[in-house]
């Protein structure tokens, strides 16, 4: 290991379903890599639409992960190597109140919980003039409509707030002892406004949300606190190890793809969809289903959230999908058609809160099924970067996949074809390199700079030309099939 290697650097990323942790070196090689589950939800069904999660399971899985990390650490480099800077990424939107004491006072409102429908109106109807400026609307799956339904429905839980904080900012509070603190790229969806870096007047004013609730912002990447003795305990990170600020997962995926300048993009394919692509410009989108994140080197991230992705095939194929793509599968393009949806409401490419799932054609086979919704997904994929054109976004020359999702070899080959881009998969595409990369950020002089020294491509993807019109025309039928339900207006 070189000298310069000898300072490594530890990214955290807490998703849906598991916790990873990946320790890397200057120059992007993983020398210890960790990952645990996130204890399943209550039993106790929720209401259609709501998603919540135990906060203190996002913890319990990230005490186990990084364990595993440091340890295969210690084992590659033993003690001759030191920690640069912790950073923590987890989903977007969502939020947790906290008391005094960063306690959690009610499980966490999920990045797809839909439930404040009501509120979004109120949250938009004040918040008009930021959305004209950063051209976004917000939506129920924003967080800042979330913290004003815990006002309205749960007054008892509200009095008792002391602090509402996004996943990753749950994290840094249990590194660092530190509860007022968070980044532009998770504030984005409680509407901070990025332009001026501040948390606006109509959230006091006009919704009744005390700015005291709300965590100060911070660039991505910036050195906010250490690792405390009682958290060196639990993960093995040592006391003291710098702990910088993080970003949400999409943001970290972005960054550990490679995306840097304008005409590239990224899709990160987890349990659901986000797109970015990369812009000099903010880009406005009145309809709210885009939305521009900061990207920390003074860039716009222009992109958005689909509820579609790979829940799906837990939903229908559990513990099984892997095993039917190393099987035979029937020729490209299926025989079906869905709009993949796992659960009520979408957010992109359109925004309908009562959305559902559907097969438009139904296949008669389990395999014919398993491709159907790949290739559902894809089409999801490749209509959403129509709406980022349709804004003024250029079509991409290369798309950079990132997520679970970025292993399969038979989607990234599908989404090629949907898409007609060459799509390349980094070595280490996961969010928790990603935020890796963004820890070290500060020692490399940026993020892009950072992006250079560390990310690594491992395979590229063309398109097939003879498959590309005829999913074309399936994406025509699929949309033609979600206007007939209202989903979107008619073409």
């Amino acid at each position: 290991m070189s000298a310069a290697d000898r300072v490594l650097y530890v990214g955290i990323d807490v998703g849906t379903q598991s916790a990873r942790c990946a320790i890397c070196t200057g120059s992007g090689e993983v020398v210890g890599e960790g990952s645990s589950p996130v204890p399943a939800a209550a039993a106790d069904a929720l209401p259609r639409g709501w998603a919540e999660q135990d906060a203190e399971g996002w913890w319990q899985a990230v005490v186990g992960a990084a364990g595993q990390a440091v340890a295969a650490w210690r084992r590659a480099c033993g003690c001759g190597s030191e920690l640069g800077a912790v950073c923590v990424a987890s989903t977007s939107g969502t939020v947790v109140p906290v008391d005094a004491a960063g306690r959690p006072l009610r499980p966490a409102l999920m990045y797809n919980d839909m439930r404040a429908v009501d509120e979004a109106g109120l949250v938009s109807a004040a918040g008009a003039e930021l959305e004209a400026r950063l051209g976004y609307r917000f939506s129920p799956a924003f967080a800042l409509p979330k913290l004003l339904w815990v006002k309205r429905h749960e007054p008892r839980v509200f009095r008792a707030t002391a602090r509402f904080l996004h996943a990753a900012d749950f994290i840094l509070s249990r590194l660092t002892g530190r509860t007022d603190v968070t980044d532009t790229s998770n504030a984005l969806k409680t509407g901070a406004d990025l332009l001026a870096c501040q948390w606006p007047a109509f959230i006091p004013n006009d919704l009744g949300l005390p700015l005291s609730l709300l965590p100060q912002l911070h660039r991505p990447g910036e050195v906010v606190g250490a690792v405390t003795a009682e958290a060196a305990g639990a993960t093995g990170l040592p006391a003291g190890a710098p702990v910088a600020v993080g970003c949400t997962d999409g943001t970290a995926a972005f960054i550990a793809s490679g995306a840097s300048a304008p005409g590239e993009a990224n899709s990160t394919l987890g349990t659901t969809l986000v797109v970015r692509s990369v812009s000099a410009e903010l880009v406005c989108d009145p309809a709210g289903r885009i939305y521009s994140h900061l990207h920390p080197d003074g860039l716009w991230l222009p992109g958005g959230a689909s509820s579609c992705g790979g829940e799906l095939l837990e939903a229908h194929f559990p513990q099984e999908y892997r095993a039917l793509e190393a099987g035979p599968l029937p020729p490209l393009p299926s025989a079906g058609l869905i709009y993949p949806l796992a659960r009520r409401g979408e957010r992109l490419p359109f925004v309908h809160a009562e959305a559902e799932g559907f097969w438009v054609v139904e296949p008669a086979s389990r395999e014919e099924r398993f491709v159907s919704c790949l290739e559902g997904v894809a089409l999801v994929e490749r209509w959403c970067y129509e709406v980022l054109q349709q804004l003024g976004v250029p079509w991409p020359h290369t798309l950079y996949a990132t997520g679970g999702a970025a292993r399969s070899d038979l989607w990234l080959r599908i989404r090629a074809a949907a898409l007609g881009v060459p799509i390349v998969r980094p070595r280490h595409p996961g969010s928790a390199f990603g935020a890796a990369v963004l820890a070290a950020s500060e020692g490399h002089g940026g993020v892009r700079a950072a992006t250079r020294a560390m990310v690594r491509s491992e395979a590229r993807f063309e398109p097939d030309p003879h498959l590309e019109p005829k999913y074309a025309e399936r994406l025509r039928e699929l949309r033609a099939a979600c206007a007939e339900r209202g989903y979107v207006p008619e073409a």
